[in-house]
């Protein structure tokens, strides 16, 4: 009886995972069937005053006409329509500067005109994009955020404050390496490496290691998590060139960008959790690293400095 049991769970959760997969699948087709005709029958007005450009296909633009090696492809088309030409992929239009010149015009000359950016489906997940500098369109927050980096991250008295500890970290690695010479070991140099940036990163931000010479699994974890993140991310995603299917996420960018967000944010968690019983403790000193700096801002009355903010400045 409990064979036949499992038995018909099983067929049940494969019933199911086919409806959901059918549903989808009809999802999607119908969407892609209402851009289509809609493409056809109701063709947006075109700017005269845009650059000139391949005309590409009816709905997919010049998608495939980009290939797998897109620069070669774009210096190819530069090389027909000039420097500044317009492209049409799927539904997005898009400029692509491709001289020196020109890119001096838009980036020097016009920078707050075209200082914007587009944001992708990957960047929106858990409302990163709300509170990352990285996607912020220039403005007082932009410019305020950019402001403290600056001043607490990135200024040369934090750079040469740090120094010290960069120092110590290369020298363990390189007498963790000297071990394991002398004990005719093996040394994963890509691992220790990762170790070593990723205890300096922490410490400049966390002043703790985050991972282990000796013991790789949690610097495995966070390679793994900033390895999903940057694969993901950097994956052509068929949501960002057609709005309409962010409704059914066809390649699971979103589905897999907000386990891997999650993680991270949980990790994140447990640090400023940590940090702040530190506080309550008697003895608790504070160690004026970027944490500490962060969580005092965002102690104050109307600080715009949230637990959200805070983590997608760590991200």
């Amino acid at each position: 009886k409990q064979k036949r049991r499992t038995t018909f769970i099983n067929k049940a959760k494969l019933q199911i995972g086919l409806m959901e997969f059918a549903f989808d699948l009809l999802l999607c087709s119908c969407i892609f069937l209402l851009c289509f005709f809609g493409f056809l029958f109701f063709p947006r007005k075109t700017n005269r005053r845009l650059p000139p450009g391949p005309v590409g296909l009816p709905f997919l633009g010049s998608l495939l006409e980009l290939g797998n090696k897109v620069n070669e492809s774009l210096y190819s088309l530069s090389k027909i329509y000039g420097p500044l030409m317009t492209i049409r992929l799927g539904m997005k239009t898009v400029i692509v500067v491709s001289s020196a010149k020109v890119a001096e015009e838009v980036l020097h000359k016009h920078d707050r005109d075209f200082s914007g950016r587009s944001v992708g489906e990957a960047a929106k997940t858990l409302d990163h994009y709300k509170h990352s500098m990285a996607w912020l369109p220039a403005g007082p927050r932009w410019r305020e955020l950019r402001r403290f980096c600056n001043t607490e991250v990135f200024s040369s008295k934090r750079l040469d404050a740090l120094r010290g500890l960069r120092e110590k970290k290369v020298e363990e690695l390189l007498q963790h390496v000297q071990a394991a010479s002398a004990d005719g070991c093996a040394v994963d140099i890509g691992r220790c490496a990762l170790v070593t940036a990723l205890n300096i990163v922490s410490n400049t931000f966390f002043s703790k290691d985050v991972a282990n010479l000796e013991h790789g699994v949690a610097a495995q974890e966070l390679k793994d998590l900033v390895g999903g993140i940057m694969e993901t991310a950097g994956r052509p995603n068929l949501a960002d060139f057609f709005p309409p299917l962010r409704l059914v996420d066809p390649q699971g960018v979103r589905r897999a960008m907000t386990g891997f967000f999650q993680r991270m944010h949980e990790l994140f968690d447990a640090m400023i959790e940590e940090r702040l019983q530190a506080y309550a403790a008697a003895s608790s000193v504070r160690t004026d690293d970027f944490l500490d700096v962060l969580l005092q801002l965002g102690g104050k009355p109307g600080s715009e400095y949230t637990m959200d903010v805070l983590k997608s400045l760590f991200m």
